[in-house]
Order: C-alpha cells, then sequence, then structure tokens
C-alpha cells in the first residue's frame, strides 16, 4: 500500500510549505524572507506565552474580586453608620449652607 495517497491533509500541507521555503531559499532575496519569517515565527511564540499568563491572572483578578465582592457585602452589617454616615452628613450640609 502506498502511503502518499492516504496521507491527511495537514500532513500534506506541510510538506508543500516545506518545500516552498527550500524553493524561496534558493531565490535571490529568498534569505532574507525565511530570515523575516523564523523572526515573525518566534514573535509569535513569544506572544502565545504571554498570553497564556494573561489567563492566570485574570482567573487571579476574578478570585480577588470575589473576595472584594463578599467583603464589602458584609462591612455595611457590621459598621452601619459610624465613619459613613458622618461622611455624608458633612457632604450634604456643606452646599445647603449660605
Amino acid at each position: 500500500m502506498a502511503e502518499s495517497p492516504e496521507k491527511n491533509l495537514v500532513t500534506r500541507l506541510a510538506d508543500v510549505g516545506e518545500e516552498a521555503i527550500q524553493r524561496l531559499g534558493g531565490a535571490p532575496g529568498g534569505d532574507r524572507l525565511v530570515g523575516a519569517v523564523n523572526t515573525l515565527r518566534n514573535r509569535v511564540d513569544e506572544m502565545q506565552k504571554r498570553l497564556r499568563g494573561l489567563d492566570e491572572i485574570q482567573q487571579r483578578l476574578d478570585s480577588i474580586e470575589e473576595r472584594l465582592d463578599k467583603l464589602e457585602a458584609s462591612t455595611p452589617t457590621k459598621a452601619s453608620g459610624s465613619s459613613s454616615s458622618s461622611a455624608k452628613k458633612s457632604q450634604t450640609a456643606g452646599p445647603s449652607g449660605p
């Protein structure tokens, strides 16, 4: 059985891509193009690594926001009125005076 007709699409595309890169390397100015493509590949790899790090940061931020929401929800019931109500009174009394 011949293996080449049974190759899947991805394998065939990879083979064609490799052949194209080899041909470009032999063309005048092709080495510059191949170098630029390799540089682009390296930069894309770095960007992917950084983006994966953003997912971790987003998860940490979400957990911190949940903890903050719980703290804010419990704060008004415990300290109902001492400093926050006096600040509201001073804000409302100041502008309404003559």
